[in-house]
């Protein structure tokens, strides 16, 4: 039987404030940024700036970083930046209620930017004229023979033996207790456009993968996708590589210098990515991708029933810790407050989500 949403949420929103045209950044707090620096070194991320609190990451792309870490005495991940097209966006979203006044950026990009929370507690900082990088030397994807007229002749094939060249970052994922408001939200402020909704079987929505809205142009199927959690949560971030032959050179160094793996090499259903997983030192994960699905505006959103069979197409079926929270105090008191006060979570749903996926 096909499945069926029975929740206002996700749609797409016909007015939306602004329309983010890209992700940003991510940013994080570490108590060890040499720590950091060698796990996202070993993944393939470029040293942009160093100094005594804070880390700037980059890709070899045009972005002038893509992953900032600032020094705290616990790690936790603290939200993302989102770019704008256009000055008037920036004051557009600057002028909704409990934003921060616009400022100039204190980083390596230069550019304006004000910041916001989201109904979930992640900081979003909005950015505009951001100064692009310089593209950085990376190899070109391999030539593949295909089985029919061979494009490769008297010659081999030896991707280098070192981490994975990151091209750019390309999605975010979060697991919200208020998924309603929460998804509403983000189509509403940043016009994202929900592609693919997994659901329960009652057809309440478990996660949902949104593009950006950038109208003709493609998109990634996802940049973003949120998923129902009991607590507001950072799950994973991707980052996208060239090729196949980069996703599994990627592995071979990441498991030769002892870093945890924690889910691949497979590809995904929803989004087609070639996939492969990896913890960073505090049991972040850390997603290598490459041959992901790009869709225009006009694309409609699938809706598909949610189980560990629809996470992969091929390759090893996604473990049971992928998923598992962390069980500590924390994460304990979040529970029984979402219990008491999100319509979104209930007893039954967290009974149906651990039984699908244990």
């Amino acid at each position: 039987m096909k499945p069926v949403l029975k929740m206002p949420q996700p749609s797409r929103h016909p007015h939306p404030t602004v329309k983010a045209c890209s992700l940003a950044h991510l940013i994080f707090e570490r108590p060890d940024l040499d720590l950091a620096e060698r796990f996202l070194t070993d993944f393939g991320l470029i040293t942009a700036l160093k100094t005594g609190d804070k880390l700037y990451m980059r890709g070899t792309g045009t972005a002038p970083y893509c992953y900032r870490v600032h020094r705290a005495r616990r790690a936790r991940f603290v939200g993302f930046g989102l770019r704008v097209p256009t000055e008037s966006d920036l004051i557009k979203i600057s002028q909704l209620p409990d934003v921060s006044p616009l400022k100039v950026c204190d980083d390596p990009s230069g550019g304006l930017s004000t910041s916001l929370t989201d109904p979930s507690g992640f900081l979003v900082e909005v950015v505009h004229g951001q100064s692009e990088a310089p593209v950085l030397t990376r190899r070109s994807a391999l030539t593949f023979n295909d089985g029919g007229e061979p494009k490769r002749v008297n010659a081999t094939q030896r991707p280098p033996a070192k981490p994975s060249e990151i091209i750019k970052l390309g999605h975010l994922v979060l697991e919200v207790a208020e998924y309603q408001k929460t998804c509403e939200w983000y189509t509403k402020t940043f016009g994202f456009i929900p592609s693919d909704v997994q659901v329960l079987p009652d057809g309440s929505p478990l996660v949902t993968f949104m593009r950006l809205d950038l109208g003709d142009q493609p998109a990634d199927h996802h940049t973003m996708a949120i998923a129902q959690g009991f607590t507001p949560a950072y799950s994973h971030s991707a980052y996208e590589v060239v090729d196949a032959d980069a996703v599994g050179m990627g592995q071979r160094i990441l498991r030769e210098h002892g870093w945890k793996h924690a889910w691949g090499i497979g590809r995904h259903i929803l989004g087609s990515q070639i996939f492969d997983y990896w913890h960073d030192p505090w049991g972040d994960k850390h997603e290598h991708y490459c041959d992901g699905d790009v869709f225009t505006s006009e694309e409609k959103m699938g809706v598909e029933w949610a189980s560990p069979e629809a996470m992969a197409q091929w390759g090893q079926r996604m473990p049971a810790s992928f998923t598992r929270p962390k069980l500590n105090i924390e994460n304990l008191s979040g529970l029984l407050r979402s219990l008491k006060r999100s319509p979104d979570v209930t007893l039954k749903k967290l009974v149906t989500m651990a039984k699908l996926f244990s």
